[in-house]
């Protein structure tokens, strides 16, 4: 401890009971590490869709506008009126942010655990990452292979895992092929890859032509682009070629689960033997596991009776699967992290960045192929 300073600095989220959003930086202690802790300087902590909820409150973006000062920046911002109530378990309270970053063990307590994990290279997994330090219990630590930086660890509990979730849940229930949507982003490319590793069929969907040929370029077979009027038939096509009729859908909103499930179910009469009014027998399933489309979802039930739409979240699934299966998929990301798990950013950014307004109003688009990068040593 003696060469770790008093404190350090953290970014903080605060949704007042008034409406505004307030997003700063402050002074956190730090304190001797119990004896199963250690002290992590966090070097990087990825900006993913998970994180903004927290962090953005459901405001308005738009309205955001700088406060404080140059050397200690902040936002405000205003949280519609209309959602202000859904908001009231965290009013006026500071939260800190970040669910997972990369980084190096610093100091640890006393136990042989915590003990050997010093100098070493840690992915870590816990909230408040958004900061320069952050202490953790051993188990809260992924600890890497020699020659694995901490930018290259800093995403590997979210995607990683959700993508392993898809492919767990996948054969636990039965399925034998996935569908999956925005599928070009750092998660998707990871899930394309598991499945090329693991022999199972994975049907893309897109929005754009290059997002297609990204996907292809690192061998994907089946991509359906939803910006293309062949969509529906398209996606039929690859549905009833793979039996893919499973899929995650991280757009949420809008029409995209029920152009699934009507592709799912033309797909799955394409081999009806006789008529039914109640549609086929094939199950289908869409599970919602992200926001990206903040409308309403739209389901006009054309496509039978054995159909299901619910959600999905990680950390109820490796509860699921229990403590010794998520070591078992914890392990298999340590050991493939500069392949199959490797992620990419296109900005690396500051504390101090993360705050500046223009800077904000990027990352909470939430672009495919756009990834922020919070370095806090910067």
């Amino acid at each position: 401890m003696s060469n770790l300073p008093s404190s350090g600095r953290q970014l903080r989220t605060e949704v007042t009971s008034a409406g505004e959003l307030k997003l700063s930086l402050v002074d956190v202690d730090i304190a001797p590490p119990k004896p199963e802790q250690v002290i992590v300087r966090i070097e990087a902590s990825p900006i993913n869709p998970s994180d903004l909820g927290l962090l953005l409150g459901m405001a308005d973006v738009s309205t955001a506008r700088q406060v404080g000062s140059d050397n200690n920046p902040a936002i405000s911002a205003q949280v519609p009126e209309k959602i202000l109530p859904a908001l009231k378990a965290r009013w006026d309270e500071s939260m800190p942010v970040g669910n997972e970053g990369g980084g190096v063990v610093v100091a640890a307590g006393d136990s042989d655990a915590a003990q050997a994990l010093v100098g070493k290279t840690v992915g870590v997994l816990g909230g408040a990452m958004y900061g320069e330090y952050r202490t953790l219990h051993v188990s809260q630590c992924l600890v890497m292979h020699d020659g694995v930086t901490p930018r290259e660890s800093a995403s590997c509990f979210v995607n990683p895992l959700t993508a392993l979730g898809m492919v767990e849940t996948m054969n636990r229930e039965g399925f034998k092929a996935l569908i999956h949507t925005a599928a070009a982003s750092n998660l998707g490319q990871m899930l394309q890859k598991i499945c090329l590793n693991d022999g199972v069929a994975l049907v893309n969907i897109v929005r754009k032509p290059e997002q297609a040929e990204l996907l292809r370029s690192i061998g994907a077979t089946y991509v359906c682009d939803s910006s293309q009027d062949t969509f529906i038939a398209d996606l039929t096509a690859a549905i009833a070629e793979t039996g893919a009729y499973l899929a995650f859908d991280a757009t949420g909103g809008g029409e995209l689960a029920n152009q699934i499930l009507i592709a799912m179910e033309a797909a799955a009469n394409q081999t009806a033997t006789e008529y039914s009014r109640y549609g086929s027998t094939q199950d289908k399933q869409v599970y919602i596991y992200g926001g990206l489309e903040r409308r309403p979802t739209t389901l006009t039930r054309s496509y039978g009776m054995q159909w299901s739409v619910g959600g999905w979240l990680l950390t109820p699934f490796l509860q699921k699967v229990g403590p010794a299966r998520a070591e078992e998929l914890r392990q298999r990301v340590a050991d493939e992290i500069k392949t199959t798990f490797a992620s990419g950013y296109t900005e690396e950014i500051s504390l101090a960045q993360a705050l500046q307004v223009e800077t904000l109003q990027t990352y909470a688009l939430q672009a495919t192929g756009k990834k922020f990068l919070i370095n806090p040593t910067l």
